[in-house]
């Protein structure tokens, strides 16, 4: 993992790259939609593949030379078939929003209608938000969660789509702790001659692994990411049957895309390959069961879990009943000097900026990674109280800071003497 030769010609990316190491083993990341890779996954991704050009499909290729890029990439597929049950499989998405973009620009025409979850209630940016392509190219509404319990309103979402008769409904979310019946999406959509688009761009990885309800095999489209819970080569991927996969992969390729990023490729190929592995399933569950560890901590120093807990991989804290003046900005930036690091995040019935908001979002998949089990993530959650109660004191980062210290050695992100 040395930078040897990019020290020797260009020590100001090497110094970034350097102090970027650091960082990591440094802190604890727990941004929800990040995770450490494996060293193995990180080589695969810095091979010659990044100097081929392979545009097209394995077998299917419009330049020559990509004998080993379509064995490749028939690697990635192969496994991902695998893995989550899938009859087609798309792996040349570059990100979790292209991989929805390719779905959209196979199945909907501009102007068609997207029924989503509303971005302040856990849904994503490519799932409609005006700023976002899809909100811009396409008449997209929202329904919501119960704002008392914190769940997914079925029956109310149900009642948008009878209403509102979309030509997709997205289910799916970047910032919803529970676990999603898709069965009822299914029915929804179905009742108002819809496709069903799922998104578990969080949860593929749980997905996978058996410890998260599957949408692979009920919706029309999954769509998600490949370095989130499932830990390999950075990007996206699209599912679906047989009967959308020609249009699914003109969208992609031509569609939205140009060559694809072969080194990725490489490195999803490897992370679905350790994802295969029977220890994967232990790491999926630890997963689960620290994000559980970590709520029930949190809530016992008394912060609020919006819907009252998790069913995944995230925690999603609503600041304003224990801490009415404290936004989540605020502690995400203290968190962060203290050497934890998670996000500010919208909470249902937002009454703040999306640039300040009053949430604050927590995973457990890059710590799990590391190793760390229950008890360690209670820990965690008491140093998170610790700076949230007084996130304006030095001495409180400080201190925590020290105790960061104390995991991060404990727990190293990389071995180094791993062959």
């Amino acid at each position: 993992m040395g930078y040897d030769r990019v020290r020797r010609r260009d020590p100001a990316v090497a110094d970034a790259l350097d102090g970027e190491r650091a960082r990591q083993n440094d802190t604890l990341a727990m941004i929800a939609s990040e995770n450490h890779v494996s060293q193995t996954v990180m080589e695969a991704q810095s091979s010659e593949l990044t100097n081929n050009y392979a545009e097209g499909y394995p077998g299917g290729r419009y330049y020559g030379g990509c004998e080993y890029a379509d064995d490749v990439e028939q690697l990635a597929i192969d496994r991902a078939k695998e893995l989550w049950g899938a009859d087609h499989v798309n792996v040349q998405p570059h990100s979790g929003s292209q991989a929805n973009m390719g779905v959209y620009l196979a199945m909907l025409e501009p102007g068609d209608k997207i029924l989503s979850l509303d971005l302040t209630h856990g849904g994503h940016l490519s799932h409609g938000h005006p700023a976002n392509f899809a909100g811009q190219v396409y008449d997209v509404s929202q329904y919501h969660v119960d704002p008392d319990t914190g769940y997914i309103d079925y029956e109310a979402m149900r009642e948008k789509a009878e209403e509102i008769k979309p030509d997709i409904i997205v289910s799916g979310f970047s910032a919803y702790p529970r676990d999603v019946d898709w069965e009822r999406f299914q029915a929804a959509a179905d009742a108002v001659g819809a496709y069903h688009v799922a998104d578990i761009a969080h949860t593929t990885g749980l997905v996978a692994a058996g410890v998260h309800s599957s949408p692979v095999g009920i919706a029309d489209f999954v769509t998600g990411s490949t370095h989130k819970t499932i830990r390999s080569g950075r990007g996206g991927i699209i599912m679906c049957d047989e009967e959308h996969a020609d249009d699914v992969d003109s969208a992609v390729f031509p569609g939205a895309q140009g060559g694809p990023l072969l080194h990725n490729i490489a490195g999803k190929a490897v992370g679905f390959g350790e994802a295969l592995e029977p220890g994967f399933q232990d790491y999926a569950e630890q997963v689960v069961a620290n994000a559980a560890a970590l709520g029930e901590r949190l809530a016992e120093h008394g912060l609020e879990l919006v819907s009252g807990g998790t069913d995944t991989h995230l925690v999603l804290v609503d600041l304003r009943p224990s801490h009415p003046d404290t936004t989540g900005k605020e502690v995400e930036e203290a968190l962060e000097d203290a050497g934890i690091v998670l996000n500010a995040n919208t909470v249902p019935g937002e009454s703040r900026s999306a640039f300040n908001p009053s949430g604050i979002r927590a995973g457990t998949p890059a710590l799990t990674t590391r190793g760390f089990d229950e008890a360690a993530c209670r820990e965690v959650a008491d140093l998170i109280v610790e700076v949230v109660d007084d996130p304006d004191d030095g001495a409180v980062r400080h201190r925590v800071r020290d105790r960061v210290d104390e995991l991060t050695d404990r727990y190293p992100l990389y071995d180094e003497s791993e062959p």
